[in-house]
């Protein structure tokens, strides 16, 4: 079964309310996932396929509290003859209630461009985040602003709602915090545009802009302490990888100084970030594409601006366009995968026998 990703994510690998872990990633004619056999592993099942007919080879996955996990993507199809185009294009989302467990029928939230086809088909990727009340899927529209599309606590959808924004790259990057409130970064041009919400459920509001020369596709948000969400981009001059400094987050009116930070370590795509505990402290584990082409590993304390940290390199080479994910396991250690060149599956985990955060052996799925 050949993994096929056109645009790297770093969110395909999670734990279910039974604590399995389970991988995904696009291939020929659907989804390749792999599921762990017993909570902790080390032994998996899969890849088994989950259908997907005409589905892009791109995949943004979100995970609702009580483990529901929410795959989204874009799929273009060949048009029947009432329709005034040859290709439809439109924002789909399936679900998985349970480890293992097959998928709901692929459902469609169309476009933010509705039956102007024309349009639909210049949408950017999406980018999913369950907040407080449920399912957000943001894109960028064919003017290269932001829409988003909110689904409720009942699961109705509501429209599709003008962000605004210009200028916006491919791919969007989101993250919750520990009360529910989600926070948006859009890659553009000359800046990063950021969007969040004041409260749980509350609408997202524009914060103000960083300047920045951020790279396409190369964008991460993610938990680092109860209340904050920090934002990873790649440079396009040299792809050294940049941090949302702790200051300019907080600060929306701008008084603060210079908003990026550098975090040392150069490499490609979007960086893998996970809050975890290390040696009793509470710390985020970053794994990236390294320019060798090997995993590349650090460690910072959570909370702080990640700043020249140490990488080490880990592993074999994996795909060009693809990136590490993490997750934690069932018994709380750090867990990293990558999609191998022969679109396998390969795993490590943390081995707590050495003072440090180390990883065991590498296997392959």
């Amino acid at each position: 079964m050949a993994v096929r990703t056109a645009t790297p994510v770093t969110g395909w690998l999670l734990r279910g309310s039974d604590g399995r872990l389970t991988a995904y990633a696009p291939t020929e004619g659907g989804i390749a996932r792999w599921t762990e056999a017993r909570p902790g592993g080390p032994e998996w099942t899969g890849p088994e396929l989950l259908p997907a007919p005409d589905l892009e080879p791109y995949l943004s996955i979100a995970q609702e509290p009580q483990g529901y996990v929410r795959l989204v993507g874009v799929r273009r199809r060949s048009a029947d003859e009432r329709t005034d185009t040859d290709v439809v294009t439109e924002v789909v989302y399936a679900t998985q209630f349970q480890s293992g467990r097959p998928l709901t029928h692929w459902r469609s939230i169309g476009t933010p461009h509705h039956a102007d086809w024309e349009r639909a088909h210049q949408i950017g990727v999406p980018e999913a985040v369950c907040d407080s009340v449920g399912l957000q899927v943001f894109v960028r529209n064919a003017g290269g602003g932001v829409c988003a599309r909110r689904q409720d606590a009942r699961g109705l959808w509501g429209p599709w709602t003008d962000l605004k924004g210009s200028h916006v790259l491919d791919s969007l990057s989101s993250g919750v915090t520990s009360d529910g409130r989600v926070e948006l970064l859009a890659p553009a041009s000359e800046f990063v545009l950021r969007w969040r919400q004041d409260e749980p459920g509350g609408p997202l509001q524009r914060a103000r802009n960083i300047p920045a020369k951020p790279a396409a596709c190369s964008s991460t948000s993610v938990p680092t302490a109860d209340d904050r969400i920090t934002h990873f981009w790649r440079d396009t001059t040299d792809s050294a990888l940049h941090v949302l400094r702790r200051e300019a987050a907080d600060d929306p009116d701008g008084h603060d100084g210079p908003g990026a930070g550098v975090v040392g370590g150069t490499g490609s795509g979007p960086v893998a970030a996970l809050r975890a505990t290390v040696d009793g402290r509470d710390c985020v584990v970053l794994a990236q594409r390294s320019t060798s082409g090997l995993p590349a590993v650090a460690v910072c304390p959570a909370g702080d601006d990640p700043s020249d940290v140490h990488w080490s390199e880990t592993g074999e080479e994996f795909a060009s366009q693809s990136a590490p994910a993490l997750a934690l396991d069932a018994s709380g250690r750090v867990v990293l995968a990558v999609i191998g060149e022969d679109g396998r599956l390969w795993v490590a985990r943390q081995t707590r026998a050495e003072k440090g955060f180390a990883l065991g052996e590498w296997g392959r799925v």
